[in-house]
């Protein structure tokens, strides 16, 4: 399912996910677990102002992200 996500871009360029929308709704990234690399993507997975859990992957090439995995606490 594509999303669309707000980023922070550090020093070195990297984004970093802050805000999720879904819809006309916006949901605040209360942290970051994990993160990890695809040959062809990025990987996050984050907690949200929702208490849920999420896997979102940034897919590099096409430059959209995409939700792969979602849990509510």
């Amino acid at each position: 399912m594509q999303i669309k996500v707000e980023c922070y871009a550090g020093y070195r360029g990297e984004q970093t996910p802050r805000r999720i929308l879904l819809g006309s709704q916006y949901l605040e990234v209360t942290g970051i677990l994990d993160c990890w690399l695809a040959p062809d993507h990025r990987y996050f997975k984050l907690t949200t102002d929702d208490d849920g859990i999420w896997i979102i992957r940034h897919d590099t090439i096409r430059e959209i992200w995409e939700l792969t995995a979602y849990r509510q606490a």
